[in-house]
């Protein structure tokens, strides 16, 4: 059985190394120290080692070679790729003033529906958050999210009033996955009020779901007046 100190030291570890992967201090092919180093820096077992670097090489963060140690991966190369970009600078760059108004924030156990935004098997405590974005006067997005307080619990405490969840949250925890859904909608009455559009207008959905080698981090769902957005990738042929 795992122990509170055991689980604490884990994550701990955990934490460590995937910060310095994803923050680029580890490029890839990067040597992760070995297990008996990182115990005797840790003041810790080799076990609780190997079950970090297990769990960080399932994530696909790094690679474990017999006999030659544990090294940082290479990202597999992708046909295109739409970055994760800040509300407000994509508000800034249309020369508008951004502001947000928090609408709604629930702190509450897990449902079914939370696990699957989540992907997420069991339960777990999550945060609802929804804000409105607005780019001058004029509502610019909807963002309703859910973050799974066991990987973020400093979310609970979080002012969303002051400084919206998204930002917040690549500041605070580092994310190693992304997965993007883009779809458009007719607009319900809840999601009609909130952008100030007529019931049943064309909207542009993007939904995007972050994973660190912990397991998920949060799922957000961004609601766009489908005639004031667009979305654009640039990527070059594979070679």
């Amino acid at each position: 059985m795992t122990t509170g100190k055991e689980a604490t030291l884990h994550q701990r570890i955990l934490s460590d190394i995937e910060g310095q992967i994803v923050s680029g201090a580890w490029p890839p092919g990067h040597r992760i120290p070995f297990e008996m180093d990182l115990a005797e820096q840790y003041d810790c077992s080799r076990m609780t080692v190997n079950k970090v670097l297990t769990q960080l090489a399932r994530a696909g963060l790094i690679e474990r070679r017999k006999r030659s140690g544990s090294f940082v991966t290479h990202p597999q190369a992708q046909s295109a790729v739409l970055e994760i970009h800040d509300i407000k600078s994509e508000v800034l760059s249309l020369n508008l003033p951004y502001s947000h108004k928090l609408t709604k924030l629930v702190k509450r156990n897990g449902r079914a529906e939370d696990a699957r935004r989540l992907q997420y098997v069991g339960s777990l405590p999550v945060l609802e958050i929804t804000c409105i974005h607005y780019a001058g006067p004029r509502p610019f997005c909807v963002e309703d999210r859910v973050i799974n307080l066991d990987a973020v619990p400093e979310a609970a405490d979080a002012d969303f009033a002051t400084l919206p969840p998204g930002p917040w949250l690549i500041n605070q925890v580092p994310w190693s996955t992304a997965e993007h859904q883009i779809r458009a909608i007719a607009a319900e009455s809840d999601a009609a009020a909130n952008l100030d559009v007529q019931k049943g207008t064309a909207c542009l959905v993007v939904e995007r779901r972050t994973w660190s080698a912990a397991g998920p981090i949060t799922h957000v769902r961004l609601t766009y007046p489908g005639d004031r957005h667009s979305l654009v990738a640039r990527f070059t042929p594979s070679s």
